[in-house]
Order: C-alpha cells, then sequence, then structure tokens
C-alpha cells in the first residue's frame, strides 16, 4: 500500500500547483512581485550583484520563475538564465515577457523540489518568495545541491509572511495586510495550502539557514539589508502598506556548494 505521507504530500504539491495556476492571471497584481522600472529595479539588481558577483555568463536557474521578473533580472546581469515553475500558466506569461524583451531565456515546467536537472548543470541558483511554500525544504535544499556545480552559489530571497510579533500585529490590525486580498475562496485555499507547509508557522532566517547547512552548504550568510528594495516598493505601495513592508522579516540569504 502506497504511504500515506508521500500520498499526502504528492496530493499537497498538486494543491499548490493549482493554486498558484488560478494566481497566475493577477499575480504581476500583488505588490511585490512586479518590479518596478527606476529605483526598484536599480536596487533588485544592487542586492543579486552583491551576492552574486559579476556574471561572466555563467548557468542560472531561476526556481519558481512565475511571470519571470527575476529570470528578466539575471538575464539583464549576464547571466545564461533558465526558468522553471510547475504551473503551466506562470511559464506562458513569463515567456510572453522574455519574448517581448528580446530575452531567449528557456522556461521549464517542473517542481522546484524536484527539477529533474542533471547533476552539476548549473552555476548558481536563485528563488524569491519559494522557500515559505516548501513541502520539504530539506530534501528541496539537497535537489539545489545536487544540481549546483562544485563551488556554484544559491540565493534565496524570501520572508516570515505568517508570524508577527506585537508591533506588526497591530499594524495589521490597524493597516490590514500588505497584499492583494484574496477573495473568500482563494483565501481559503490559501490558509489550507499554508497549514500544510513546511514553514506553516512562518519561515525564519535562522531556521532556513540551518536546514541549508544540514544539506552541505557553506559560507551561509543572512543578509537583511532589503531597505532600498522597501523605499522604492514605497512609492507605489503608500506609507501605511509601506509600514507594513518594513516591518516584516524578509531577507535574503547566499550559500555556496564547497568544491572538493
Amino acid at each position: 500500500m502506497e504511504n500515506t505521507a508521500l500520498r499526502a504530500n504528492r496530493d499537497l504539491r498538486d494543491d499548490i500547483r493549482e493554486y498558484w495556476s488560478t494566481r497566475a492571471a493577477g499575480f504581476d497584481l500583488d505588490p511585490g512581485h512586479k518590479i518596478a522600472d527606476g529605483s526598484e529595479r536599480s536596487a533588485w539588481l544592487a542586492l543579486f550583484a552583491r551576492h552574486l558577483g559579476s556574471a561572466r555568463g555563467r548557468t542560472l536557474l531561476d526556481l519558481a520563475s512565475g511571470t519571470g521578473e527575476i529570470s528578466l533580472l539575471c538575464h539583464e546581469l549576464g547571466f545564461d538564465v533558465t526558468g522553471l515553475d510547475w504551473a503551466e500558466p506562470m511559464l506562458d506569461r513569463a515567456r510572453a515577457k522574455a519574448k517581448a524583451a528580446g530575452a531567449a531565456i528557456p522556461f521549464l515546467q517542473a517542481d522546484a523540489e524536484r527539477t529533474m536537472l542533471a547533476d552539476a548543470s548549473q552555476d548558481v541558483i536563485v528563488t524569491r518568495h519559494l522557500v515559505w511554500t516548501l513541502v520539504d525544504p530539506a530534501a528541496a535544499f539537497a535537489e539545489w545541491n545536487r544540481v549546483l556545480s562544485p563551488g556554484g552559489c544559491l540565493l534565496v530571497v524570501d520572508g516570515d509572511f505568517v508570524s508577527r510579533g506585537p508591533f506588526e500585529r497591530l499594524l495589521a490590525k490597524l493597516f490590514g495586510s500588505s497584499h492583494r486580498r484574496l477573495d473568500s475562496e482563494m483565501a481559503r485555499r490559501h490558509a489550507e495550502i499554508l497549514s500544510q507547509v513546511h514553514f506553516s508557522g512562518g519561515a525564519r532566517a535562522e531556521a532556513v539557514a540551518a536546514l541549508l547547512a544540514q544539506a552541505s552548504f557553506a559560507d551561509i550568510r543572512i543578509d537583511t539589508r532589503l531597505g532600498a528594495i522597501h523605499r522604492a516598493q514605497a512609492r507605489q505601495f503608500g506609507w501605511r502598506k509601506s509600514l507594513l513592508r518594513f516591518s516584516e522579516h524578509r531577507y535574503a540569504i547566499s550559500a555556496t556548494k564547497p568544491a572538493p
């Protein structure tokens, strides 16, 4: 008989894929997903350059690439980019954006926890706002380590979008969420999925870093200096949403796969 836990995980991954497929049409309308030209784009470029260094034509895998914002950003930096996402509607939008920009970026459909890519096939892996949704982050990080070439770099940009301290709870009560409000059915599906993922209580940077270390990553660095991005986003969010965004636990984590 099939293992019950594996069956539940498989079904949960299907739910996650279907949820984000449904969200694809309005994904770029959510605050923080679409990267605005000007100061926000410059701030994101600076963050990635700070952690990844010069592109030098290195291969880069954008995991959970969504509508292609980070893929296009990394292409602009000079990386040889491949995007990967499990939701076909997201991939459709990413491919259209890349075509419009004249960027030759292949976008593949696969599960970020089970990429099916060759060993040591990527020099860099990046992902934004994926880790908090992972069913099995330990297995995912081991998979990413396998796909990275020795000496390769991983960059995770994520946050704790669940747990809140007293100040954050007060702001949320006064101003609501910093995210676009979902309709009742989508909000129910989101809550149901969130209750089952590994980081259901929130993806804290220290917990993510500890799992990366267990997956044999080295030189793990937590960077919470995202103020330039938040200040640039404030122009489109307004001061209330911006205050909420500044109060959230958001971070970038860089790590390397040790060379033999």
